[in-house]
């Protein structure tokens, strides 16, 4: 008998969408306003060997107080962006190393919180085996590149994510109204949209984004609003599920409820329960 087996996000829903926002600006704070009204969640990359000094002239970058009250309330993620933004592929793999843990430890120390992600300063062409290698012995679980897709799909391997696209992208609008439309019949759909918040500044178009968020709101039913951990850390448990070889009984031995459609039914998981999926004649 064919078994098609797909994994649903939280609640069923089989659509997710996640903002990856860089270098800790002062405009992070719009941002921030416009998520939070909608009740969506962002990613925010910091470079925390990059905040603006107290006593130093007004800049687009946030003061570590300033960081600290923007993003303490714990509604968005705060993820690795590099200690001081360099381009991690010419370094040596010692310094590579220290700009890592030492932007994870100055975020952990800031918020209280372990920090496992990342944004990749300048983007994709950094994301050598090599540093990749260096990403994960200092614990970080995925980090985004600069390369855009167009397309909804989850990563294949969470050390290079790509996103869907940047809001620069002339075609965001007609992206928003295609994963809108979608009707999902097996694999999970991922809108990934990333940038700098001080680029609406500079191109006078907060508009665009204002758009975007307005198109996406309100689609809880059927879009999950998420940071880019939770999307990861979900997928990671729904990975650790224990099928049966004939995939008649399931065992999920993680803590938190996981949701997958099985042969075109839908299922959820309590935490170390076991289920059957084997359907009974009435």
């Amino acid at each position: 008998m064919r078994k098609d087996l797909f994994p649903r996000f939280p609640e069923g829903r089989a659509k997710a969408l996640t903002f990856s926002y860089d270098d800790g600006n002062v405009q992070d704070r719009r941002l921030i306003e416009l998520l939070d009204q909608h009740g969506m969640k962002g990613t925010f990359n910091i470079n925390s060997g990059l905040f603006r000094r107290e006593d130093q002239a007004k800049s687009n970058r946030l003061t570590e107080r300033e960081a600290l009250d923007l993003f303490g309330n714990g509604n968005h993620e705060v993820a690795v962006h590099a200690l001081n933004h360099p381009f991690l592929d010419c370094l040596p793999m010692a310094a590579v190393t220290q700009e890592i843990v030492d932007d994870r430890r100055n975020i952990e120390r800031m918020f209280g919180k372990i920090t496992r992600g990342m944004a990749y300063p300048y983007g994709t062409s950094v994301a050598t085996e090599a540093v990749m290698s260096a990403l994960k012995s200092c614990g970080i679980v995925y980090s985004r590149t600069t390369e855009s897709t167009e397309k909804f799909d989850l990563p294949t391997n969470w050390l290079r994510w790509p996103a869907t696209c940047k809001h620069t992208c002339p075609r965001l609008s007609e992206l928003a109204q295609q994963f809108l439309a979608l009707t999902v019949k097996d694999r999970p759909k991922l809108f990934y949209l990333w940038g700098h918040t001080y680029e609406f500044d500079n191109d006078n178009n907060w508009d665009v984004i204002e758009k975007f968020i307005a198109d996406m709101a309100g689609k809880e039913d059927t879009v999950w609003y998420a940071t880019n951990i939770e999307i990861y850390e979900y997928m990671e448990d729904f990975n650790r599920l224990l099928f049966s070889v004939d995939c008649s009984f399931v065992k999920n031995p993680t803590c938190r409820k996981l949701w997958f459609q099985f042969n075109k039914e839908l299922y959820s998981i309590e935490p170390g329960e076991t289920l059957s999926l084997v359907k009974t004649g009435k």
